[in-house]
């Protein structure tokens, strides 16, 4: 016989943690991608031979380095969010089986 009077389950799960901080290396992980495409994109364009309008990446070793850095940009971007993300999911609760809180009567 199960007995629960007065049994909370909350009581034993820990208060949950803020976790703006990592929102913001999200965020920021995010903006680190964005900026990693306009560099991808603006090196191809340059190298593609349509980087007259774009001032200093006229030149193909500027042009090169903006493609370059567009990449390793986006590769730390995204190994950033996939850190932070799997963080934000992980789960701090108590594993608990589903037929534990089951009424028997």
């Amino acid at each position: 016989m199960k007995l629960s009077d007065g049994f909370d389950a909350r009581r034993l799960r820990p208060s949950e943690r803020k976790s703006w901080g990592r929102r913001l290396i999200v965020a920021i992980a995010a903006l680190l991608a964005v900026v990693g495409v306009l560099l991808l994109v603006a090196g191809g364009a340059s190298l593609a031979g349509y980087g007259g309008s774009l001032g200093a990446l006229a030149a193909r070793d500027a042009a090169l380095t903006a493609l370059v850095l567009g990449l390793v940009l986006i590769a730390i971007a995204m190994l950033l969010w996939r850190w932070c993300r799997s963080r934000l999911r992980r789960s701090s609760e108590l594993s608990l089986s589903p037929g534990l809180m089951k009424r028997r009567d």
